[in-house]
């Protein structure tokens, strides 16, 4: 048990929280920049603040598949055999690919490489990942090489188009997150980001951590009718019969034709108040963001409070790792299915380029995969695959394929894929995702949601589009953004521009702090018993600030009243602990972890006048909420002395 952690008791019995309303103040810096670190492809845009209504997007990538602007670059890293930075993006993957075969064995790649920080559940500072030729490295020095290489990207192109000369500390940096993140892997990417030089860590308000659908939110907010498609049954909508005889297809390939006009524009101007699309929805509506993206989706319930248009969180941020690299899994799961998992392993390790060839020949093909497309795909597999396989099992790659009663041929030196296979591949992610979905909109606090927005990466893909349309099209409007891939990028933007834009949050996690209460017999364990000074204490109690799921709004403050349980104590410890359950009454209680610890040196108190009983000493303890981070700070009322304690989740 942590029996002596405890070496305060409350002085006043609970109070409840109190909101401190905080005005929208004018934005202390020149410039936003904003990183969306995504599982398969990442990007930055930024704004100016005198000109907050243009946001500038990314798109002069090294390298990048010729004819396509390329707005966002492959989340890949490519490491020297000495560790040190060589690449990032297109550029790591073109001049991987272009190694010889045996050289490459000795470079250290790394992709899809996010994922990790949300599968891993102990995650601390020493956790590692793994390249693609098995060598392992620390995690977080992949992270801080990536942010790093976007900082400097960032800063070259935003002194490009300033004026003036611009300080580091003029520039305020958002680096967007699953929402369905753990607080370890948020504290993650915030220490990888000091690290690689983004801000200091003496400055921590410099950098905000965005949830991404809730940044998706913030943007969906500014869009324009036109701006839109409409995935909805109703005819009104989108122009289809009330049979529904117009051809689903023609508004998607209406939808893909304006994405593919509004990438060749590198500034896109937002409205300054609310969009047009907004008026339609009353105070009080309720709509869901399903952000869709590589690695994870994630689902949050917002409520629009007019006038003032901020946005209310009304149910916890859900989702889980059904993002897009699950088709990818599925497909590699196949390969062994057909050539034998030994193979598959085998082919990686020793052809780690040429293993890496043909997942991006999946994924460029896997982008143009459609619900009732005639035609198989072709993904052209590499030579060596081909020359590999005969090698080690003695037999041609059509003779596996032959064997194998799957909806796979060769011609070529294509694999070609019939849409009974590719929708093998989609079928398990995308059900994942419709059956989340569904679940949460039978939740009761969810009731009578009137739209739900389609975004990130993966809601591009017509194979998702047409099982959320067939699902929910007749529950609610389905509205996909044209620009789907970059609508976290740029509400990550106008989230920096006003972070008070979403008032009211919900907690992601019971917090409070240990203390001594006065021993009750009969409703205390006795081995909770702990004996101070003649006096008898309950040990190892949980004096709750805030309850998971509970609604907080931004900038409310929990403010408890403690003092030292010992007369004359000169040092003061309050120890932080958090839950993922409310049912708990003890720190030493299942599920409950130490997330932070505050210590308080104690001057020594004045002499007390002669009668005078013993003065008891308060010391204030506060936490402020909903901010996507929590601060937490204690004063020594007498001497007004103050520390604020940072809540840590990555030391075990």
């Amino acid at each position: 048990t942590a029996r002596n952690d405890c070496s305060i008791t409350p002085l006043t019995p609970s109070p409840s929280p109190r909101v401190e309303v905080r005005p929208r103040m004018a934005c202390p810096f020149s410039v936003v920049v904003a990183i969306d670190f995504g599982t398969t492809s990442s990007g930055y845009a930024f704004s100016f603040t005198q000109d907050s209504e243009a946001i500038h997007m990314m798109k002069r990538w090294e390298g990048g598949d010729p004819g396509v602007a390329n707005q966002k670059s492959p989340t890949c890293l490519l490491l020297t055999p000495d560790l040190r930075f060589h690449s990032f993006g297109f550029a790591a993957r073109d001049f991987y690919h272009d190694l010889d075969p045996e050289e490459a064995r000795h470079w250290l790649y790394f992709d899809k490489f996010k994922m990790k920080i949300h599968s891993t559940s102990d995650l601390t500072m020493e956790t590692e990942l793994e390249a693609v030729n098995g060598r392992r490295i620390r995690a977080i020095e992949v992270f801080v090489h990536a942010l790093h290489f976007f900082r400097e990207h960032a800063l070259k192109e935003v002194k490009d188009q300033s004026s003036s000369v611009l300080e580091g500390d003029e520039i305020r940096w958002v680096i967007t997150v699953p929402a369905v993140w753990r607080q370890p892997a948020k504290q993650f990417m915030r220490e990888a980001a000091y690290l690689a030089g983004l801000v200091s860590s003496d400055c921590p308000e410099q950098l905000l951590i965005a949830l991404e659908p809730e940044a998706a939110s913030i943007y969906c907010r500014k869009l324009r009718l036109h701006q839109v498609i409409d995935l909805s049954l109703q005819p009104f909508t989108n122009g289809l019969d009330l049979d529904g005889s117009r051809p689903f297809d023609s508004s998607f390939r209406q939808a893909r034709e304006q994405l593919r006009r509004s990438r060749h524009s590198r500034t896109f101007l937002v409205e300054s108040g609310t969009g047009e699309f907004w008026s339609e929805l009353q105070t009080g509506d309720r709509y869901v963001v399903a952000d869709c993206g590589g690695g994870t989706v994630d689902l949050t319930v917002h409520q629009i409070e007019q006038p003032q248009g901020t946005l209310k969180e009304l149910y916890k941020a859900s989702g889980g790792p059904h993002g897009a690299v699950g088709v990818d899994l599925a497909f590699e799961a196949m390969l062994c299915q057909i050539f034998g998992e030994d193979f598959v392993q085998s082919f990686k390790a020793k052809r780690p380029a040429a293993w890496v060839d043909l997942t991006i020949a999946f994924e460029a093909r896997k982008r143009t995969a459609a619900p009732g497309r005639a035609n198989a795909l072709n993904i052209s597999l590499p030579f060596s695959f081909i020359d590999f396989y005969k090698r080690h099992r003695g037999q041609s790659v059509e003779a596996a394929l032959r064997r194998n009663k799957v909806f796979v041929t060769l011609s070529s030196g294509m694999l070609r894929l019939t849409q009974e296979a590719m929708n093998e591949l989609f079928q398990p992610t995308i059900n994942n995702i419709v059956k989340h979905i569904e679940e949460l909109m039978a939740k009761p606090e969810v009731r009578g949601v009137r739209f739900l927005f389609l975004v990130g990466g993966f809601a591009e893909s017509p194979m998702l589009q047409k099982a959320v349309q067939k699902a929910l099209g007749r529950t609610c409007r389905i509205i996909i953004p044209h620009d789907v891939g970059l609508t976290i990028l740029k509400g990550a933007v106008l989230f920096g521009l006003d972070p008070t834009v979403v008032r009211v949050r919900r907690c992601p996690l019971t917090y409070g702090v240990g203390v001594l209460n006065r021993f009750v017999e009969g409703r205390h364990p006795p081995d909770k018993l702990l004996l101070k000074d003649g006096r008898e204490w309950c040990t190892d109690i949980l004096d709750r600030f805030v309850a998971v799921d509970q609604s907080v709004a931004l900038g409310e403050v929990v403010r408890r009243s403690y003092t030292p349980a010992r007369l004359g104590q000169r040092k003061i410890i309050i120890n932080i602990y958090c839950s993922a359950t409310d049912d708990v009454t003890y720190i030493s209680d299942a599920g409950v972890r130490k997330c932070g610890t505050i210590t308080l040196d104690l001057p020594e108190p004045l002499p007390r006048r002669r009668g005078a009983g013993p003065e008891r000493r308060e010391i204030r303890a506060t936490m402020q909420f909903g901010d996507t981070e929590i601060k937490v700070t204690a004063v020594d009322v007498m001497s007004n002395r103050s520390v604020r304690a940072s809540i840590d989740f990555l030391s075990n």
